[in-house]
């Protein structure tokens, strides 16, 4: 049996199961009840027809041959009715090639996609019509690349996601080209495409060995730019020139090839920090004569920076990190975020606040040992204890960088920072403190009041 469906729209659709249990739709469109109804009817008859390998009617036949070729297709991708001769049937591998021509990405994202692409060619094979793969099948085909045994290879989740978020971008594309009704790959499990196993936080004392560690200026500059300040190696550093250089006002004009397709988003200003500054001025006394690129070995794209940077840290005595280029920038976001407003911190980096704290913040085991008092490690490699006095002062300076900017009803000029401040909200006003003081003098309990009845004991 067959049933109507109503969507908020006003628009209308078939709604069936089989023979072999799949669940099929056939959209009508916004069209009144009656006719909705009697095409119900006829869908019913279809299916008796299917079932019971009998002829249609002559007037269901008759019915069937004067309905519009978009409907006729409809129903032939409902396995209602064969397709009407000349129909072209498409299959997976027509739809892949077309979406390959059709998009306009970077050469990195059109890795990505292939692939994606490959798994699907893999599991369902070129031949396979778009229009006969289920949401059952997408569920199978999820569940095939997470395993192993199956697919053949291992697989990180983030991996998975992302492939997963690909595969639901190409039949969303089918559907827009009406080539189906739908995608079978609406509602598929992605999952998170960020992977904390591989981050890593590569610390100044670190990053300083690597440093001392380059064989040549250009490769000192490499590493700054990436750690320092935050850009993306190859892509950004490789566009980096002397003219993009503020020396006075101590900026970088940064292009970005990864967000120029939003809008604003294409280039961004971030500062040139003291361990960045001396680093530059080194390549630039001894830059050739006319260069304009800040870093002239990028130029070709071919250049193999993985296996080099991992020869220099080796040569440092250290140990190689995961993401070797995505760490160095994910640690400076980690600095940054830690000394300035979360907004001024992914603006410098050319990201949103949440993609920051999805796939580069990390919590590092300093911020444990601040919490609790502790310095990181001494001579010994032990944990050394501070007294309460310097664990308080710590913690106040530390929440003092972090507070973030609230809105303030008082103007700028009114603000005055008390002698004795106490303990105040970060965003407490100068009436909120006199109202603190003058309940002191009233006799309610207030911060110091509370806090002068307590002894101050070490952590």
């Amino acid at each position: 049996m067959a049933s109507i469906a109503r969507d908020s729209g006003g628009s209308k659709r078939i709604q069936f199961v089989n023979g072999d249990g799949e669940r099929k739709t056939i959209r009508l469109g916004k069209v009144p009840v009656k006719a909705a109804e009697t095409f119900k009817l006829r869908v019913e008859k279809l299916l008796a027809c299917t079932a019971t390998g009998q002829p249609m009617d002559a007037q269901l036949a008759a019915w069937v041959g004067d309905l519009p070729e978009k409907m006729h297709e409809r129903l032939a991708r409902a396995d209602l009715v064969e397709p009407r001769a000349g129909a072209a049937i498409v299959t997976l591998g027509g739809l892949l090639e077309r979406y390959k021509s059709a998009s306009t990405v970077k050469p990195s994202t059109r890795a990505a996609y292939k692939q994606t692409m490959d798994s699907l060619r893999e599991h369902f094979g070129d031949d396979r019509p778009i229009r006969s793969i289920t949401s059952e099948d997408a569920d199978k085909w999820r569940s095939w690349i997470a395993d192993p045994e199956q697919c053949g290879r291992t697989l990180a989740p983030a991996t998975i996601a992302k492939r997963v978020f690909v595969a639901r971008a190409i039949f969303k594309r089918a559907v827009r080209w009406e080539l189906i009704e739908s995608s079978p790959f609406i509602g598929v499990r992605a999952g998170s495409q960020a992977n904390p196993d591989r981050s890593a936080y590569v610390s100044r004392e670190t990053i300083q060995a690597v440093l001392d560690a380059c064989p040549d200026a250009e490769w000192r500059a490499i590493v700054a730019l990436t750690r320092f300040a935050g850009l993306r190696c190859p892509s950004e550093v490789g566009l980096l020139r002397w003219s993009d250089v503020n020396w006075e006002r101590g900026r970088l004009t940064v292009r970005s090839p990864k967000t120029a397709g939003h809008e604003g988003h294409a280039v961004r200003v971030v500062p040139i920090v003291p361990e960045l500054r001396s680093i530059l001025l080194d390549v630039f006394e001894h830059a050739t004569v006319g260069e304009e690129q800040v870093v002239p070995r990028l130029k070709d794209p071919r250049a193999n920076l993985r296996t080099q940077m991992q020869r220099i840290i080796a040569r440092a005595g250290e140990t190689p990190w995961p993401r070797l280029f995505h760490n160095l920038r994910a640690s400076c976001a980690c600095d940054w975020v830690e000394q300035f407003p979360a907004h001024v911190a992914a603006g410098w980096l050319g990201h949103s606040p949440l993609i920051a704290a999805q796939h580069y913040l990390q919590t590092r085991d300093e911020h444990f040992n601040l919490a609790a008092g502790l310095e990181a490690q001494d001579s010994n490699g032990e944990a050394v204890q501070k007294s309460g006095a310097e664990c308080g002062a710590r913690v106040a300076q530390f929440a003092a960088q972090h507070t973030s900017a609230t809105v303030r009803t008082d103007s700028h000029q009114s603000i005055k920072t008390p002698r004795n401040t106490g303990v105040l909200r970060a965003d407490a006003n100068t009436r909120e403190s006199a109202t603190n003081k003058e309940s002191g003098r009233r006799g309610i309990r207030t911060p110091e009041g509370i806090a002068s009845r307590f002894t101050v004991c070490p952590v």
